[in-house]
């Protein structure tokens, strides 16, 4: 993200803002804001297209084993030449960029050799910028051993705010240490993508952050420290490997003269801490305390803002990105629109006219007719099957048409509120809830999530949120070193 502020910076040849980049998995993106957190400037690289020498598929390769999927940051680095160019051709003022920030696929490691820290300080102006390689592999013994090394999948969560996952970086680490111990002892400094973005900008390594640290399976959310036991059970020589992970808002210094020649940047843009997509998505759409994020798609997902978490195994617990008193939460649940809409084709032929005429034609609370529905393998529980339980508490094999498709969705959102509550999170007065996603254009669906929550529900556009999060933070982190933008921020 990038904060930009002044004059209208379509019209100005000058003006002051605040940028952000998104290292994401299909693409590189940026927008630029100015001081009234108004868009100006918004750009992307599609890795695959505009990139095909690295002959990516999504924007990663496949291995043979199906499991282990790479991804080749020098890519990255060459996208983010390519995205500076495109700005510069488009007549982007670098100068007028107060700060920057960004963030980047979740999870996903980056890893120096011995030497690179001393090449990022001696860059080039001249020349294109380097190479790295990041790694995920499927884990599952990774994780069986570090939540066995913790006292189980309760106790790890209870530590770093997740239970083990195969994707989670410490995992990876494991992986790779014990697979190729000889690249692991040659290597410098382990990041995050996110870090790693930062890295880039600075010349130097860049700390991880709370945040997106949160989500490796390695940092106590609670003392913000990596966290021994779990650093033991990875991999040795870790914690020096990682750094000190440091505050998502702190301004890391500085950007790399690199740039400043380059590009023209000012040599006092600073950099904020980069940090992961989820919780860049968060800033970006603007939460506060109390509120509550939906996307219903595919796969339906909750983003919470939480002051005092309890984690637990179903569902994650981040620091919050924006906050660092704060947390945030974020739950996965594999059917959403797919049992939607198998519903509808069932009860309302196909139309969802029809659907919505029976959550219409129902009372809020359905009389007591509860439905859960779990056509696939579910994430939030681990469950499959249809339960249905009638007004008399009793297993009925089902339900007439309009009674279950409000057993569906208010079943669905009940879910929700269920899991957000079990993980800390509490409805305050003026807790607002914003939905996203191909569902929420469904008045009528959304009327069911106001009334399971008991609050209003808005409707947002969530395209660029981790980028434009990041911009947004780079304004936040600016604040810190510049108190007069602090009447001018709102988050």
């Amino acid at each position: 993200g990038v904060v930009c502020g002044g004059r209208d910076a379509m019209d100005a040849p000058s003006y002051l803002g605040n940028s952000g980049f998104c290292f994401c998995l299909l693409q590189l993106k940026v927008v630029a804001i100015n001081e009234n957190l108004d868009l100006v400037h918004q750009n992307h690289v599609l890795f695959d297209s505009e990139l095909p020498e690295f002959r990516t598929q999504g924007g990663v390769h496949v291995q043979a084993d199906k499991l282990t999927v790479t991804s080749p940051v020098l890519m990255w680095v060459k996208a983010l030449d390519l995205i500076l160019d495109k700005m510069k051709d488009a007549g982007f003022d670098f100068s007028s960029v107060r700060a920057l920030s960004g963030s980047g696929q979740q999870h996903g490691s980056v890893y120096w050799k011995k030497g690179a820290g001393q090449v990022l300080k001696q860059l080039d102006p001249g020349r294109p910028l380097g190479n790295v390689l990041w790694m995920d592999s499927s884990t599952s013994e990774q994780c069986s051993s570090l939540e066995s090394a913790v006292g189980g999948a309760q106790n790890l969560t209870n530590i770093t705010g997740s239970r083990a996952y195969e994707r989670f970086t410490g995992n990876q680490i494991a992986k790779i240490q014990q697979s190729n111990p000889e690249k692991y002892s040659e290597t410098e400094r382990i990041s995050l993508v996110s870090s790693f973005g930062a890295s880039l900008f600075r010349g130097d390594y860049a700390a991880v952050d709370y945040s997106d640290g949160s989500g490796m399976n390695l940092m106590d959310i609670f003392s913000k420290k990596w966290a021994q036991p779990c650093l033991e059970a990875t991999a040795p020589h870790l914690e020096a490997k990682l750094g000190a992970p440091l505050v998502s808002t702190a301004v890391l210094g500085e950007v790399s003269s690199y740039y400043v020649t380059r590009y023209g940047f000012s040599p006092d843009c600073k950099v904020v801490a980069f940090t992961g997509d989820n919780p860049g998505s968060l800033a970006g759409m603007r939460l506060r305390e109390g509120d509550i994020a939906v996307s219903l798609g595919t796969s339906d997902t909750v983003f919470l803002w939480i002051k005092e978490p309890r984690p637990t195994i179903e569902g994650h617990v981040f620091c919050n990105p924006v906050d660092s008193d704060s947390y945030m939460a974020l739950i996965c649940y594999k059917n959403g629109s797919f049992t939607r809409e198998r519903i509808r084709n069932e009860r309302a032929g196909g139309s969802w006219d029809t659907f919505s005429r029976a959550l219409n034609a129902t009372p809020v609370g359905n009389d007591g007719n509860l439905g859960i529905y779990f056509d696939t393998l579910e994430i939030t529980p681990s469950a499959v099957g249809v339960y249905r339980v009638n007004e008399q508490d009793q297993t009925v094999e089902g339900f007439p048409g309009e009674v279950e498709i409000r057993a569906l969705v208010e079943g669905q959102f009940l879910a929700k509120r269920v899991h957000a509550e079990k993980l800390g999170y509490k409805i305050m007065p003026g807790t607002q809830i914003l939905a996203t996603g191909g569902a929420s254009s469904n008045t009528d669906i959304l009327q069911v999530l106001s009334d399971v929550f008991n609050a209003p529900v808005y409707t947002i556009d969530v395209a660029n949120s981790a980028c434009l999060g990041c911009a947004y933070r780079a304004a936040h982190g600016k604040i810190s070193v510049w108190s007069a933008w602090g009447s001018k921020f709102v988050c």
